[in-house]
């Protein structure tokens, strides 16, 4: 149970462990995700959830939250489901990302933007289908692109790291592009995003 670090019997000084703040951490995310934080919110309690000493500390952060089990098992859905044809589709800002994508696109863009994206989850496989279109994939730093399984037909593969850094995601991407691209890069400078 994610919510309750106490144990029956323990006080609230006892030692926390890096399980107990790891648990503490997805809270947070899915929070973040659901909109019950801001992302200021969110960095104020990830900072104070990793330099916790003990389990009340870490109890305080999430005081003012829904029990786990009223956000679902995990609060961040399982498989999510894109398809389209001929139009654009985008997500960005604080969006949870899922475990699993299917995407299936003809003469479209879709855009995933992981700059601010709430990371629950340390891998997201996309199961894609692309003919005649665009996979946009905005990284940051800790997000490593992986596009192996894929077949490609008269189409492109684009990909520039973001700088080095620990990896928090994998981004495994699988199936077929036809007359498409593939980019995956950091945000670009300058202008806001794009």
């Amino acid at each position: 149970m994610v919510g309750k670090l106490v144990r029956t019997g323990e006080s609230s000084e006892v030692r926390a462990s890096h399980a107990d703040r790891d648990r503490i951490v997805d809270v947070l995310r899915v929070a973040t995700g659901d909109g019950r934080l801001t992302l200021e919110e969110l960095d104020e309690r990830l900072e104070a959830a990793l330099s916790a000493r003990t389990v009340g500390e870490l109890a305080v952060l999430t005081a003012d939250l829904p029990e786990p089990e009223v956000l679902g098992s995990s609060g961040v859905e399982d498989v999510v489901r894109i398809e389209q044809t001929g139009s654009a589709t985008r997500r960005g800002d604080a969006w949870v990302v899922p475990r699993r994508m299917e995407i299936r696109s003809a003469w479209g863009e879709v855009t995933l933007d992981f700059t601010d994206a709430v990371i629950t989850h340390g891998s997201l496989h996309i199961d894609l289908d692309l003919r005649a279109g665009a996979l946009k994939l905005v990284t940051r730093p800790g997000i490593v692109v992986d596009t192996t399984g894929l077949v490609t037909n008269f189409s492109a593969v684009k990909e520039r790291r973001p700088a080095d850094a620990p990896v928090v995601l994998r981004v495994r991407i699988t199936g077929e592009v036809e007359y498409g691209q593939i980019v995956a890069r950091p945000r670009r400078r300058g202008f806001g995003r794009r």
